[in-house]
């Protein structure tokens, strides 16, 4: 069996994610000018969207990893966040940008964002894949936006459910008997 098989729907197509993720580099590149961002890329889901966002910034710049804990082995957030690892070094002073996969409920970014405001960055801001504001509890700015999309529970491109479909090169909706 395939992992396509358990596709219902494509909601974003490769062609249309390699695009998006090409504009918000050259959007990027343009408002970071003169300044060397750092990329704080969010672990696991974030990690095909912040390679190829990487390679599409023109501008020097540098990467990091955090990784955070609020789904469990669910579809849901469970609203406790844990961070599984921290960044390697300081960013006091630094210009970072936050790259996450998708900001549903704001829970995890509003707590992730606190933490490192209180960590002196001369600039923090979010570039998000996903925005699925229709579930959210806390507002958080996002500063760049892939795309907005409804309710749905996705996979691919980095996303999974239950460790599985993170290779799948598009976005998309799993069948309902897959995961209930």
């Amino acid at each position: 069996m395939s992992l396509v098989d358990d596709v219902e729907e494509v909601l974003i197509p490769e062609e249309v994610l390699r695009a998006r993720v090409q504009e918000l580099g050259r959007q990027i590149s343009s408002d970071y000018e003169g300044k060397q961002p750092l990329l704080v890329g969010i672990l696991t889901g974030a990690v095909f969207f912040v390679a190829d966002l990487m390679r599409a910034i023109t501008i020097p710049c540098q990467l990091d990893f955090m990784a955070t804990s609020a789904y469990g082995a669910g579809t849901e957030n469970t609203g406790v966040v844990r961070i599984l690892k921290d960044l390697n070094d300081s960013i006091e002073g630094r210009h970072v940008l936050v790259v996450d996969d998708i900001v549903d409920t704001g829970l995890t970014m509003d707590y992730l964002l606190t933490t490192l405001k209180a960590r002196y960055p001369a600039s923090l801001a979010v570039c998000v894949l996903l925005d699925k504001a229709e579930r959210r509890r806390r507002e958080v700015p996002l500063r760049y936006v892939g795309f907005r999309i409804p309710d749905r529970f996705v996979v691919g491109y980095g996303m999974d459910y239950a460790g599985l479909y993170r290779n799948l090169p598009f976005l998309c909706v799993l069948k309902p008997e897959v995961y209930r």
